[in-house]
């Protein structure tokens, strides 16, 4: 099929920015879109601040890793779903690559002497990442007495290993019925994630295959909400207790590598399917990772007018990013009991929340390294 110069030109400048993004945009989500607002409205003109706010304003409402949608979004707004897929690809594809290469490198090397101390200082650094990304999602989302409940029935939920694909739900349902509103309609735009979440690993430990890799995955993103974050949120309970692919440090090492690198922090999870299944499972990851998010776009964007007048779907998206925030204080408690017990790692961990105060913008790459570098003083 033959495309006009006009149309080719377009998806050339959509390879060429988000190759660009994906190979040097460091800092996570918050980053990205800042960059993306600087690219596509005030340098590029591709579209308006409205319409650049408006297209914001519905990643944060669907399931998703915020930062990925947004290069979708942009993409289908600059090519039709043509350009959604180049513009989505090309963002995620030089991040998974230099993933993977990393992932590589720490199969080989990761339980060397000499690399641990390196390894063992990111991982307070990384706790406080999370636990200050933690608390500007808490203060932007939890508000209301409604909101609250629904944080705290989470927590406790979560603490006692329910499945979380099912508790993500609960809270969005709980939400919409505490608003009054009919869930009916907001149970038909969802019927995916009851299905996915009924797909839940038997505790215990299970037997390895590509199949229920991919399946773990993909449920994961067709239902975290928000920040990439999230991910491990999902992600611990089923590879470290429900199938005991991982333990609980590798994860933790993973959650470096998807800050450390350029690109959505989503991009670990190639990393976390190069350690269970090699260069098949992190194939396999990546793709059931990110495919729910080409979907979901593709069938969200035409209608961004009409799900933003919405009351029940807002009040159904409300409930679940509320749970979404929850579920990472769950895994940031577990997470802290596990790493902070030295007084080197405590250290590492309140210098990079005092670092994170004081300079809020700060790459959160120059973090991680330097409590790597801690770590060979320290730990």
């Amino acid at each position: 099929m033959y495309y006009g110069k006009g149309m080719q030109s377009k998806y050339l400048s959509l390879v060429q920015l988000f190759i660009k993004l994906g190979l040097t945009a460091f800092g996570g989500p918050a980053a990205h879109i800042a960059i993306m607002e600087q690219e596509m409205v005030a340098r590029r003109k591709w579209m308006n601040t409205d319409e650049f706010m408006d297209l914001l304003a519905i990643t944060n409402m669907i399931p998703g890793p915020n930062s990925t949608e947004m290069t979708m979004h942009i993409g289908m707004h600059r090519g039709g779903w043509r350009g959604m897929v180049i513009a989505g690809v090309c963002f995620i594809l030089p991040a998974s690559l230099i993933t993977g290469t990393l992932a590589w490198l720490y199969k080989s090397y990761g339980h060397m002497p000499q690399a641990t101390p390196f390894l063992d200082g990111i991982k307070p650094a990384v706790i406080a990442i999370i636990a200050v990304v933690l608390f500007r999602f808490g203060r932007k989302t939890i508000r209301k007495p409604l909101q609250i409940g629904i944080a705290l029935l989470v927590i406790g939920l979560a603490w006692l290993r329910l499945n979380e694909a099912l508790i993500m739900i609960l809270a969005g349902i709980l939400s919409v019925v505490w608003s009054k509103l009919p869930v009916g309609r907001v149970s038909m735009l969802f019927p995916w994630p009851l299905v996915l979440g009924a797909l839940h690993p038997a505790t215990g430990g299970t037997a390895f295959s590509l199949v229920k890799l991919g399946l773990i995955f993909l449920k994961t993103g067709s239902l975290l909400f928000g920040s990439g974050y999230v991910l491990f949120a999902f992600l611990e309970p089923e590879l470290v207790h429900h199938t005991g692919w991982m333990t609980g440090q590798e994860l933790l090492d993973a959650i470096a590598i998807g800050q450390f690198t350029p690109g959505p922090v989503l991009s670990a999870s190639t990393f976390i399917g190069y350690q269970v299944g090699g260069w098949p499972g992190a194939v396999v990851a990546t793709v059931c990772i990110f495919l729910p998010s080409f979907i979901i776009v593709s069938l969200v964007n035409p209608f961004i007018p009409r799900i933003r007048k919405s009351k029940s779907m807002s009040a159904f998206l409300e409930g679940a990013k509320t749970g979404a925030v929850a579920l990472i204080a769950v895994v940031l408690l577990r997470m802290g009991l596990e790493v902070l017990n030295s007084w080197g790692a405590a250290v590492i961990t309140l210098v990079g929340l005092a670092w994170l105060i004081w300079k809020p913008t700060v790459n959160s790459f120059w973090l991680i390294l330097a409590g790597g570098a801690f770590g060979y003083w320290l730990l």
